[in-house]
């Protein structure tokens, strides 16, 4: 199993924390990771964006205390639109359009009456794993509603990992066979070294984000 730590730095560029293979994975394997950064020099996390992995928010607690833990959005989404068949296009059309007054609200109480709405429409009650779906992680979305729509748009997905996961997965299928871990730690790392030269700007939002950056997180924000 393969995870990358992809880090977005106060000057808005990304950079690459680290990559791990491993067996199994849980909250042992997340602390252990987390340690591992800091040992390396990581001082602080501001804003982790997670997807549901089993013992990530506790593990990023557990090391860095004042790390906001949010969940990644386009994964509850797409999880979401997943209770609907493929046959069913025009279902999953129509979540994805009704879910966007939750994760659009204004705030976290907007969010919830809106997820309550949903829960009790029409969608709601054809496919109602999806509510409970949303409030099994809703202690992590909650955070996403403090921030303002500049933040949100960059802090409200995974995508830069799922990108580089794609080029990771078709190098490894081209390669085909590996002798051990150390071989295919190899490839990745020439890959991935590669994909980090198209990293030349930080996202659009960036200039308006860090200013309110600032503001939220004082002298933890460091330019």
């Amino acid at each position: 199993m393969l995870r990358i730590a992809l880090g977005i730095l106060p000057d808005g560029t990304k950079e690459i924390l680290g990559i791990w293979i491993e067996q199994t994975e849980g909250a042992k394997f997340w602390l252990r990771v987390m340690n591992e950064l800091r040992n390396r020099g990581v001082a602080d996390i501001l804003i982790a964006v997670v997807d549901g992995l089993k013992g990530f928010p506790e593990a990023i607690n557990a090391v860095f205390p004042k790390t906001v833990a949010q969940t990644c959005i386009v994964h509850l989404i797409r999880n979401s639109m997943g209770f609907a068949s493929w046959k069913d296009r025009k279902d999953r059309k129509a979540i994805a359009g009704a879910l966007r007054g939750v994760y659009r609200a204004d705030n976290a109480e907007a969010g919830l009456a809106a997820l309550e709405a949903f829960e009790a429409g029409p969608w709601g009650r054809k496919y109602p794993a999806i509510a409970q779906s949303w409030r099994r992680h809703w202690e992590q979305v909650i955070p996403f509603f403090a921030f303002s729509p500049p933040i949100r748009r960059i802090i409200y997905t995974t995508n830069a990992i799922e990108a580089l996961n794609s080029k990771l997965r078709r190098a490894v299928r081209t390669r085909g066979h590996f002798p051990g871990d150390e071989a295919a730690m190899k490839l990745l790392y020439l890959v991935l070294n590669r994909a980090t030269e198209e990293w030349k700007r930080p996202p659009r939002e960036w200039y308006e984000a860090k200013t309110q950056f600032a503001i939220l997180f004082g002298d933890r924000f460091v330019v």
